[in-house]
């Protein structure tokens, strides 16, 4: 059977609006290197949206899931509770950053995450309303969607969504809106939208994730902090595609030096085993009575032995310090072609193995270049990449290299994609 072939099936049997970016199925993937059913290799710099942060099939990994399966595979924490799951738990405090006493849930996806945060807020604080930022993402949940700061694809011909839900100005330098403006709109819906006193959180990506790689500077939320300390707001952060080590800490909000009140992990968690926390202040997270968060597959076993095999991984193979050093070795390439390419490449921005790379035309800013990302994307597979985009107007490459790719391959990697650019402009 040839990718063409599965592709058809897949066609007639996937409704298409759970499309694929690549019609290239995977026979097997180790580290940073896939290999399709037609025996073809690629190297992977997506990891599954920054799922498989130490790799595919790390042998650590490998080995907790197939030990775990050998005792059992599923009972459900809120039925029968099992050790993984609360050596988990402690583990997931004590990385979170911060110094206050916290608790953990268990969830299946991020989305789950988001929403039990949301869930979590209202109780602790008896309000209603939600804020997010413009280009944020959320999930794909009814009300994730309704957080989630962007129409096409996420919410196009899914409304209505719920109430209560605000959205401001994430500060984005390169295109002129800065932390003064954010904050100020901010402000602003306190006296047009909602009250503060009504405002249950407000919820934040400190980088961008399908928005674009943009980075939230220390003194937005750092104002952030202050402005819900001073209302009453729980603030949450979205460190679902920013933790376990991708951009060079554990969790991004510790650049910031800011606490959040909860914050949700996902994505890297477990090694592309479906798995999703939430971890916050203790005082906070007891807010909803028993019974009142959970799920079927929360906090699975198998999931629970894979994070811990992560967490692991990541501290004896020094990924954190890992991930500075892929960083530097993708920005350094990248800015050399947009030395050569400045109308076209408006920004290479990397915080940690976080890379991105917006693409412009004739130099102007506001002038996304959407056609030569797509076109991009669509011929990476052919240069043997697996290449994402992202961005409000789907202008951003973005880089997610697992953090144990080698030096050699990052560079192999880097020289198709500068053929691929090359010949495509």
């Amino acid at each position: 059977m040839n990718n063409a072939e599965l592709q058809a099936r897949k066609v007639k049997a996937i409704a298409r609006g759970q499309g694929n970016t690549y019609p290239v199925y995977v026979e097997h993937a180790l580290n940073s290197e896939i290999w399709d059913v037609e025996g073809k290799r690629y190297i992977d710099f997506g990891t599954g949206i920054a799922v498989c942060n130490t790799g595919h099939s790390h042998p650590k990994v490998v080995a907790a899931v197939k030990a775990q399966l050998d005792k059992f595979s599923h009972t459900c924490v809120m039925v029968n509770p099992y050790e993984v799951a609360v050596e988990l738990a402690e583990k997931l405090i004590a990385i979170a950053p911060g110094n206050s006493e916290k608790k953990a849930i268990f969830v299946s996806t991020g989305a789950e995450a988001v929403e039990n945060c949301v869930k979590i807020a209202r109780a602790h604080t008896g309000r209603r309303g939600v804020i997010a930022f413009n280009g944020g993402f959320h999930g794909r949940t009814n009300l994730t969607m309704a957080l989630t700061g962007k129409i096409t694809p996420y919410k196009n011909l899914f409304g209505p969504f719920p109430g209560d839900i605000f959205h401001a100005p994430f500060p984005i330098n390169c295109h002129g809106i800065s932390v003064e403006e954010s904050l100020k709109t901010l402000k602003n819906l306190f006296k047009v939208d909602i009250a503060p006193t009504d405002v249950a959180a407000i919820i934040v990506e400190p980088i961008q994730g399908e928005g674009g790689f943009y980075q939230a500077p220390a003194e937005f939320l750092q104002a952030l902090r202050k402005m819900c300390d001073e209302h009453g707001i729980v603030l949450i952060a979205d460190e679902i595609q920013t933790g376990f080590g991708r951009t060079g800490k554990m969790f991004n909000f510790e650049y910031s030096e800011v606490e959040a009140d909860l914050m949700t992990m996902a994505k890297g968690i477990a090694g592309g085993f479906p798995i999703a926390a939430v971890v916050g202040k203790s005082h906070i997270m007891d807010a909803p009575l028993p019974g009142g968060l959970g799920g079927t597959y929360g906090g699975s076993p198998v999931a629970c032995a894979a994070a811990l095999a992560v967490l692991e991984v990541i501290e004896e193979e020094n990924l954190i310090e890992r991930s500075n050093q892929i960083g530097s070795i993708f920005n350094e390439r990248l800015s050399l072609l947009k030395k050569q390419y400045p109308l076209l490449i408006l920004e290479v921005r990397n915080q940690g193995a976080m890379i991105a790379m917006e693409l412009m035309i004739d130099g102007d800013a506001e002038q996304p270049n959407t056609q030569l990302t797509q076109a991009i994307i669509a011929n990476a597979a052919k240069y043997g990449l697996v290449l994402l985009a992202c961005g409000f107007y789907g202008n951003v490459i973005r880089f997610l290299p697992a953090l144990t790719i080698s030096d050699e391959l990052a560079t192999e990697g880097l020289n198709d994609f500068t053929r691929l650019f090359t010949e495509l402009v």
